[in-house]
């Protein structure tokens, strides 16, 4: 029998696995609609804790405040790389011309970005409730613990990365550290969901060993993760196009990003293929109501969908909903596999009784 304060650490690390989630999806709307520099400074949005629904709310000048504190925000970040031996990239940030540029007030733009980060501050605050609630384990699983402080750590850099997307005018490859981190924080809460769930329950036997399994679940993982950030560098790709046309003759976006999205696009149908044999084995290894079998057939819907707003995307002008739902959908993908990949490495094999 599970113990009440084991149950509520399991209820809680699942709340903040489907939160991130929307967080993610709360990020992609931002990404998708432009609204990255609705709130050109951080924490506060235009220097208010709620930010103004009217430009009238705003002093007369302040595009020329905020670009200026935008400036000594990234001259600071500049030194920092400078110190760590990144003298280029600090150079490469401090001649960006972009970061000169002011943003204009759009109320739509600002609310969706106060939104996304109201979501950051939920995730913050539930880490830190799964941090209080895993003192539950430690006589029994201290990794809990560990793992959960860490994922706080991280939490906590990954907003002071969030300000310098901000400050730094969303430069690309911020942006993509940026996604990355979001999937280990995802990856370690999964974990110690996984783990606690498991430490009351058998280990699962099936009747073949399931070596292989696990390798192709593993490369699945890793193809997901290459593909999100070929995603990743494929929208960043799409803003420089779009802003080079200023923003029109928006079906023509995709066609003139170059070979990032042909190779995009040629990697789906390697991790296509690749989890369709994940299904195949996964059926052929297990049976009866094994969570591993509710996980593969989630999987498949994740991304028969996923392949959808693919689809949308290409077809469609890049129609802002199939931007944030791509986004999800590869993230619940990655989510998922990993998730399996932890279910089939605790799994036995009947008689051999290796993993």
């Amino acid at each position: 029998m599970v113990p009440k304060s084991e149950e509520r650490f399991i209820r809680l690390n699942l709340t903040t696995i489907v939160v991130t989630l929307l967080l993610i999806l709360a990020g992609g709307i931002v990404r998708s609609t432009g609204s990255g520099m609705g709130c050109p400074d951080w924490p506060k949005c235009f220097d208010q804790y709620v930010p103004p629904t009217a430009v009238s709310q705003l002093p007369a000048d302040y595009k020329e405040k905020f670009v200026a504190e935008r400036v000594a925000k990234n001259e600071r970040f500049a030194k920092t790389l400078d110190k760590m031996g990144k003298s280029q990239l600090a150079d490469s940030i401090r001649h960006d011309a972009s970061i000169l540029q002011p943003e204009t007030f759009n109320a739509a733009k600002t609310w969706t970005e106060y939104v996304n980060r109201l979501m950051g501050a939920l995730t913050g605050f539930l880490l830190l409730g799964l941090l209080i609630f895993s003192f539950t384990y430690r006589r029994t699983a201290k990794r809990i613990i560990a793992l959960s402080f860490l994922n706080l750590i991280i939490v906590g850099f990954q907003a002071w990365l969030g300000s310098i997307v901000v400050s730094t005018n969303l430069v690309a490859w911020i942006v993509t550290v940026h996604m990355l981190l979001a999937l280990v924080i995802l990856a370690i809460l999964i974990y110690t969901y996984n783990y606690a769930q498991q430490m009351h329950k058998q280990r699962t036997v099936v009747m073949a060993q399931v070596f292989w399994l696990k390798l192709l679940i593993f490369l699945g993982i890793v193809v997901t993760v290459v593909q999100i950030v070929l995603g990743t560098e494929v929208r960043e790709a799409v803003d420089a196009v779009s802003r080079s046309l200023r923003y029109g003759d928006r079906g023509s976006w995709l066609s003139r990003v170059g070979e990032i999205f042909s190779l995009h696009r040629d990697l789906a149908i390697a991790v296509l293929l690749l989890n369709i044999i994940i299904y195949k084995v996964t059926k052929d290894r297990f049976s009866g109501k094994s969570a591993a079998l509710m996980v593969i057939n989630s999987i498949a819907v994740t991304l028969i969908l996923q392949i959808i707003t693919g689809l949308l995307l290409s077809n469609l002008a890049l129609p802002p909903y199939a931007q944030a739902l791509h986004i999800l959908f590869s993230t619940l993908l990655f989510s998922l596999q990993y998730y399996l990949y932890l279910l089939v490495y605790k799994t036995t094999a009947y008689k051999q009784g290796i993993n």
